[in-house]
């Protein structure tokens, strides 16, 4: 986790306390980079420098220079679609620092805690549900699938699932599926099944043939293919630590990620409300 821009050098944190700082920010991101766990991950080229993806598409444009008349020239505009920034400000006493240094093993960094998840959350958001500002089409966005109502009656889900991985390979979208649930609707599960949920977990996993997240950042639920090929995240610098500045009580951070999301095959994926 480390860049030039991200001016890492500047901070006031020894190697150990970066080192600290870097472990639990990877701990505390890889749960809840749910999203991952079923969309192609293209790091491209670039990392921070890559501004955008090409789309290998063009728009054909009407007019040519103002000065440029009688010619029989075709003009066509190369498409791109253009990553985001998305930085989450976080900070670290200087005292837990100085800590870590005296050899602590259990750090506090809750305000670290806060900012991963909030992280995690905006990436899933924008690939489940897009994001308008950022030209992201999410892929409940473009299913072309009337969605299904989960509802709130558990013992109802399976039925309700088994419904959606009916429709994906109906429509020759092949498995093994995913089930992709808000934080809520997957806490629900949990809750009102006997045992923490696990015989309700291995029948829907049976049912899919694959797994069942719990999302944050994720509304209702959504059953999506895991065969490869339709969504792809693309991430020009993926999540770092940097340094903003510092004060006598606080070093100053944040997380930061360049992305964007595309839907290939809108056909794999089908919302449950």
């Amino acid at each position: 986790m480390s860049s030039n821009h991200l001016l890492r050098d500047h901070a006031p944190i020894p190697t150990l306390a970066w080192s600290a700082i870097d472990d639990e920010a990877r701990e505390r991101l890889t749960p809840l980079l749910a999203a991952r766990k079923f969309v192609d991950w293209d790091g491209g080229e670039g990392g921070w420098r890559r501004s955008a993806v090409d789309l290998g598409r063009t728009t054909v444009l009407d007019t040519l220079p103002t000065n440029i008349t009688n010619t029989d020239a075709r003009v066509r505009q190369r498409r791109v679609q253009p990553l985001v920034e998305v930085r989450v400000p976080f900070t670290v006493s200087r005292h837990e620092i100085g800590d870590i240094q005296r050899g602590a093993s259990d750090p506090e960094f809750d305000d670290l805690a806060r900012a991963a998840r909030q992280a995690a959350e905006i990436e899933n958001s924008s690939v489940f549900h897009g994001w308008n500002d950022a030209g992201i089409v999410g892929l409940t966005e473009v299913s072309p699938y009337e969605p299904l109502t989960l509802g709130q009656d558990c013992k109802q889900y399976p039925g309700i699932v088994a419904r959606a991985v009916n429709v994906l390979r109906g429509n020759g979208i092949d498995g093994p599926y995913t089930l992709a649930l808000s934080v809520e609707g997957y806490t629900r599960i949990v809750e009102t099944t006997e045992h923490g949920g696990y015989p309700l977990f291995e029948h829907l996993e049976h049912i899919l043939d694959g797994k069942i997240l719990r999302v944050p950042g994720v509304t209702g639920a959504v059953v999506v293919s895991e065969r490869g090929g339709d969504f792809v995240l693309d991430v020009g610098e993926d999540l770092s630590v940097g340094y903003s500045h510092h004060d006598a009580e606080a070093v100053h951070l944040y997380i930061e990620e360049s992305f964007t999301f595309r839907v290939l095959e809108p056909d794999a994926a089908i919302a449950l409300t």
